[in-house]
């Protein structure tokens, strides 16, 4: 072995072998990677193989289309047989809210360019002869999908690697890790050490135990998981081709053939997690006891599905174990509070589908600094520190697992290990009728509901919280409202540097001006938006750093990685100590000034500025900033502070009709600005001129991704973000359908939203440039059938900012 490579790649899986294979395409062969027994013997070597493109997101179907486009292509490549069946997958449904998931799959593939089809019982019928269908109302089809032979593809991809120079050390075991000085690492294994500068841990299962060897708890929970193996089914050799693999959600199970039989793989509601406090090292091609009481149900009802299975009989019965994430998908990229420990691990039963695409990104990743198309569903830094609860990650993990087949529906908040990170607030809040959302870890209201009214309805039409949301969006509009916004993400950055550090990484001019607020976004070197948040001056040499929830520790990450190594600049996560309450509408000056002496006039306090106030005896930086276009304020004050400054705005705002409101109406108030949101309207994919930001971009400083930003001027935009509104009845578009002009795909829906003010549905849209002219006519396909939509002047509501300015 070695002493020394550039890589060392942990896990000799699918993952790691994948990961090792697009390295090398990229010209990086000095890798080495350690496998402590063969290839492929932790669970690729159990695994089904299956391979669909059906995923719930856009950049998760062209992930999994590419592993399959690379799987085919393997054997011709590497002469290594991959055992590629290209059957097609049908996906049942016995109910309407699944017809409806199917319809929305089928508009969001065609974003991609990926063909699929809703079939009706008749055609499922023709291509599985020997279904029972009678209580079918359709299926989709994937004609491209299919199936791989795992530890083949496997080898394959490690064969080419090898080829290209990358070594693989088997029957390895690595012992324990060492971070260098200088952000290397030392790799001590039973066969001699070996350091590296990049190091990665891709060791499946055993992630966790290689985590801890680095004094990080990641968030993967071995769950079990059977598949059934049935005797001899003499139809299928009646058959003259393959039978396509099946997945049957509503009855929880898929089925694809093997040899003469099938193997069926159900997806119990409750499975069990195992060996939690670490998979043993020598679990290597091995199996559990198989646990037939908890599958028997699902076992029956494929018989009635398929009535030849009750004649073949059960074979063998497989029970292998994998690491499942919080959220089903895999953890990814660079680790938080480290500067080369890659992740990419925890694929949650779908490593073989996933390994090829996710190879490829982190590849490019590594090497290039950035992935190709948005990562942000697999980044390791959707996570923080507040998942390194074994209890809430185990639970979490569980539920996805039962809930694997269920419906996804829009705005569903599953319940499993909540509440996690609460806020003073949190059971007041309940009391008075809020029903709570999950992000980052945080409760928080999402809306709420009066006595009596059902909390959370699940349907891909209209629920029947929008009424409720509705009045919540009038009463900010038309008087005040609160908002618990606590679980914002929050630094301060500090010290003699600070200011030239956040000039580097913003492309707005940060202010050094005390009390001027700046938004801003932190780029790619390509100039793609890596961050959407707000900078101000509170003191000398302070500034104070608010984004959004979601990517508390996504923007902490990237602020830390940039920060110089002088001791310069200080940088503090302060989210769990500050609480936030805003306050917006018309009357929001009135309320505040009965609960502090502060000019609030805008002589004064004007639009995008803070001060300090105090109300009561808490000390609030009060910043006149609004995501819902009204006048108002966000009151940031130490989180001991937070229950008494509510109920004091409670109090006072009695008389004034204070309403509290929740983030869908948030959501609705902020399209009919048309306000970006980071995730689906901004991402490292645009940049601020494709999304319409170019007014907080300062060309004449520098910044990081200024070039690409400079190069994108000179050329022109090809594309660029657009404000439409859909004429729909009961549904609406929930982000990511297609939008045709004719019958050709233009782009697609990045966010939409009921606008209750303007009494229109709205749309952001990434579109060709010359379909961004106001009075442009498109379809948008919403649940199979294509809503006219027109590109209007944005945004909606007060275009002057009127309101705000107030």
């Amino acid at each position: 072995m070695k002493d020394r490579a550039h890589v060392v790649i942990i896990g000799g899986g699918i993952g790691g072998c994948s990961l090792a294979y697009h390295l090398s395409k990229l010209g990086w062969t000095d890798v080495v990677i350690l496998e402590k027994g063969e290839l492929s013997s932790g669970s690729t070597w159990h695994a089904a193989g299956l391979c669909t493109q059906f995923n719930a997101s856009r950049y998760g179907t062209q992930l999994q289309r590419y592993s399959i486009d690379l799987y085919k292509s393997l054997e011709a490549e590497t002469g290594q047989a991959v055992d590629f069946h290209e059957v097609g997958s049908i996906r049942l449904a016995s109910n309407r809210h699944r017809l409806d998931e199917y319809h929305r799959a089928r508009s969001r593939a065609a974003t991609v360019g990926l063909e699929v089809d809703v079939l009706s019982p008749d055609e499922i019928s023709q291509r599985w002869p020997f279904l029972e269908t009678g209580d079918l109302l359709g299926g989709l089809w994937i004609p491209d999908d299919g199936y791989v032979d795992p530890s083949s593809v496997t080898a394959a991809l490690a064969a080419s690697a090898r080829g290209a120079g990358i070594e693989i050390n088997r029957h390895t075991r690595v012992l324990s890790l060492q971070e260098k000085a200088d952000g290397g690492w030392v790799v001590l294994t039973d066969k001699g050490d070996i350091e590296c500068e990049i190091l990665v841990n891709a060791a499946g299962m055993w992630a966790p135990r290689v985590g801890q060897m680095a004094g990080i708890e990641l968030p993967i929970a071995p769950l079990e998981h059977h598949m059934v193996v049935t005797g001899e089914m003499p139809a299928l050799k009646e058959l003259s081709d393959e039978i396509p693999v099946i997945r049957d959600p509503d009855l929880s199970f898929y089925v694809r053939a093997e040899v003469d039989g099938v193997i069926i793989g159900p997806f119990e509601k409750r499975t069990k997690s195992w060996s939690m406090d670490g998979v043993p090292w020598d679990f290597e091609g091995r199996l559990l006891e198989p646990d037939l009481a908890r599958i028997e149900d699902i076992m029956l009802r494929a018989a009635e599905r398929i009535p030849a299975v009750a004649d073949a009989g059960l074979q063998r019965f497989i029970n292998g174990p994998d690491g499942y994430t919080p959220d089903g998908r895999c953890l990814m990229g660079w680790t938080p509070g480290f500067r080369n420990f890659f992740q990419l691990c925890g694929f949650s039963i779908f490593g073989i589908i996933s390994g090829g695409g996710a190879g490829k990104l982190a590849a490019q990743w590594m090497v290039e600094g950035q992935a190709e198309y948005d990562t942000t569903e697999w980044d390791i830094r959707r996570f923080g520190p507040w998942t390194s609860d074994r209890s809430f990650y185990e639970q979490r993990a569980l539920d996805v697992y039962g809930h694997e087949y269920g419906i996804a529906f829009p705005h569903e908040e599953r319940p499993a290990g909540r509440p996690q990170r609460t806020d003073p607030l949190f059971e007041r809040l309940a009391e008075r009728g809020a029903v709570m959302g999950l992000r980052s870890g945080w409760e928080r209201p999402v809306w709420f509901a009066p006595p009596g009214a059902v909390e959370d309805s699940l349907t891909f039409h209209t629920p029947s919280w929008v009424e409720h949301v509705a009045a919540e969006c009038r009463a900010v509009r038309e008087r005040v409202g609160v908002l618990d916004q606590t679980s914002f993400a929050k630094y301060e950055v500090s010290g003699p540097g600070a200011h030239s550090f956040l000039e580097r990484l913003c492309a707005n001019r940060v202010s050094d001006v005390t009390g001027k607020i700046v938004i801003t976004q932190m780029l790619t070197e390509r100039g793609g938006i890596e961050c959407d948040l707000s900078v101000t001056k509170t003191a000398d040499e302070r500034w104070y750093v608010v984004s959004a929830a979601a990517t508390e520790t996504h923007d902490l990450e990237w602020i830390v990685r940039h920060a110089p190594a002088d001791g310069s600049v200080t940088i503090e996560n302060v989210t769990d100590d500050r609480g936030v309450l805003t306050i917006a509408g018309p009357l929001s000056r009135d309320l505040l000034s009965a609960l502090c002496d502060a000019d609030l006039s805008s002589e004064v306090f004007p639009w995008m500025s803070a001060q300090p106030i105090t109300i009561g005896d808490a000390p609030v930086l009060a910043m006149r900033v609004s995501f819902v276009g009204e006048l108002g304020w966000e009151l940031h004050m130490p989180m001991e502070h937070l229950s008494d400054v509510y109920e004091r705005l409670v109090s006072a705002g009695e008389p004034l009709g204070l309403v509290d409101y929740g983030y869908r109406a948030l959501d609705s108030m902020r399209i009919e600005k048309a306000y970006r949101l980071w995730g689906p309207d901004m991402s490292p994919d645009y940049t601020p001129l494709e999304a319409g930001l170019g007014m907080f971009v300062k060309m004449d400083k520098e910044f990081i991704g200024r070039e690409s930003l400079a190069r994108q001027q000179a050329e022109g935009l090809q594309r660029a973000l657009a404000c439409l509104t859909v004429e729909c009845d009961d549904s609406i578009p929930l982000g990511n359908e297609a939008i045709y002009s004719r019958e050709e795909v233009v782009g697609y829906v990045s966010s939409a939203e009921h606008g209750h003010t303007v009494s229109k549905i709205i749309a952001l849209a990434y579109l060709p440039v010359a379909l961004t002219e106001p009075g442009t006519p498109l379809t948008i396909d919403v649940l199979g059938e294509l809503r006219p939509a027109t590109v209007v002047e944005a945004p909606l509501f007060d275009p002057t900012n009127e309101r705000m300015r107030a």
